[in-house]
């Protein structure tokens, strides 16, 4: 019989008034139920089928019900059987938790409660199995961000091109590694900040001014910003595994949002497997829609789509003006269709692999990995770095709780630390309460800082992903 995880501290609940649970439960959540709403009404309407019609109203039904229940603080019901494995674990968490209401419930489990009930919306219908209500608005933004993408194609390419004329084996040694250092750096801080108004940090993907890579003011001054910064130790490992020559070198990236972050998570894959700091890399996505922008396989499979027939991915009116958007240049065209190239290689080739698991829609936190989904376990252990993107992760990395901020980051994140032979990086920029592994003094000096929490206890200055965490932990030693 498995022995049931006990997470020391308590977790963070929509009661705590001080906490961006509170908002989340009474604000951001019925907001999102009504834009899904609105989303599937448009499809609807769009609809010349009937019953495809009169099935998607009573979608909508379900889910002006549901977000009803959240805005009067209902019971959470259990979940309508789908048929598929994960709604009895659902059930058997909430039981325990004695019909908690939305207002005093642990946060992570309410979150991912309300996602998987709004997928079971879907799921048990005939027509709209498949829908992803939340895919309209992460194409939308991805197209937005499109001189962002521009620019990262470019600078991509040049690389590429670099690395296959040969340019970095005409450097010292000593002067390689560290070009190579800085690169991967940067590389990982783009995916850490994973928008394009950070563009700014991509000061230049070249191995030939090795100077202007050290001394860019741009990215000193995003560094500024993040609290604890463990990339050295990561880059150290992948590059020790290949200087001995190691065989398979597996690098696995749980994915966070879709659109412009996936595109530069690609980007660090790409990076990876093309100077050899990996032989493979494992994309670990959602396998139903989940937390609004979360990649699931449809996700990276219209991402590559957008790049194999760039003018008419960004030729399309835009939706809310209906204005044309500037056709894009033959050199513009041509760089992000080397993109695609490049990765669809690398996908045909096996060394990209996407691998979804339902394990990353529970409702559980990490520390139940090694239990709840050991073949998963097992499978991460092979690998010589698993990269956790984004705000949920490191929530469910370090079980949601009430952690003094000081705690270590290997302590915080249980069975997935030390000896759990998983070597784990967490790119973080702070969305929630959750933080650890702070030097002392660091969250007192954060709070006292203008609308950052002062002295009601909140911990506003962790809530606008201004701040960042970097953490490592070397589960193999």
């Amino acid at each position: 019989m498995k022995s049931r995880i006990e997470v020391p501290v308590a977790p963070y609940a929509t009661s705590d008034r001080t906490s961006f649970a509170f908002i989340s439960a009474r604000d951001r959540w019925p907001v999102i139920v009504t834009g899904a709403i609105d989303d599937l009404h448009r499809a609807i309407v769009a609809s010349d089928d009937e019953p495809k019609r009169k099935e998607g109203k009573k979608i909508v039904e379900g889910l002006a019900k549901l977000k009803y229940e959240l805005q009067h603080d209902r019971q959470l019901t259990p979940l309508i059987d789908d048929g598929k494995p994960d709604i009895s674990h659902y059930n058997k968490e909430l039981k325990p938790l004695g019909n908690p209401k939305w207002f005093s419930v642990p946060w992570l489990f309410a979150e991912c409660y309300l996602y998987r009930r709004v997928h079971t919306s879907f799921s048990l219908s005939d027509y709209w199995k498949t829908y992803d209500v939340f895919s309209r608005q992460k194409i939308s933004t991805f197209r937005s961000s499109r001189p962002a993408v521009l620019e990262i194609a470019a600078k991509y390419k040049e690389l590429v091109l670099q690395l296959e004329l040969g340019v970095q084996s005409t450097k010292e040694p000593q002067e390689l590694d560290e070009a190579e250092r800085i690169l991967f750096t940067e590389m990982c801080e783009i995916c850490l900040w994973g928008n394009a108004t950070d563009l700014s940090l991509l000061t230049s993907l070249s191995y030939e001014d090795i100077q202007k890579l050290q001394g860019s003011d741009a990215r000193k001054k995003a560094e500024k910003n993040i609290l604890v910064n463990d990339l050295p130790a990561a880059y150290k490992v992948l590059k020790e595994a290949q200087k001995t020559g190691k065989k398979d070198r597996r690098v696995d990236i749980v994915l966070d949002n879709a659109g412009f972050e996936l595109f530069v998570d690609l980007v660090l894959a790409g990076y990876l497997l093309a100077t050899g700091l990996a032989t493979q890399v494992t994309l670990h996505p959602k396998s139903i829609p989940w937390f609004v922008s979360d990649v699931i396989p449809a996700d990276f499979a219209a991402l590559l789509s957008a790049l194999a027939t760039p003018q008419s991915f960004y030729s399309t009116p835009d939706e809310h003006t209906g204005q044309l958007p500037e056709s894009l240049s033959e050199k513009e065209s041509s760089d992000l269709s080397l993109l695609f190239q490049h990765w669809a290689g690398f996908h045909a080739e096996g060394q990209l692999l996407l691998r979804p698991n339902i394990f990353w829609t529970s409702a559980n936190s990490y520390w139940h990995l090694p239990q709840a989904e050991p073949k998963l376990y097992e499978d991460l252990q092979e690998s010589e770095l698993v990269i956790f993107k984004g705000d949920l992760n490191y929530r469910k990395l370090t079980a949601d709780a009430m952690w003094e901020p000081t705690t270590p980051f290997t302590t915080a994140i249980g069975p997935m630390g030390p000896a759990s032979n998983v070597r784990t990086l967490a790119l973080r920029t702070c969305k929630a309460d959750t933080v650890v592994g702070l030097p002392a003094g660091t969250d007192e000096r954060l709070k006292g800082m203008e609308g950052s929490g002062g002295d009601n206890a909140a911990r506003k200055w962790a809530w606008s992903g201004k701040w960042a965490v970097v953490q490592f932990c070397d589960g193999k030693t």
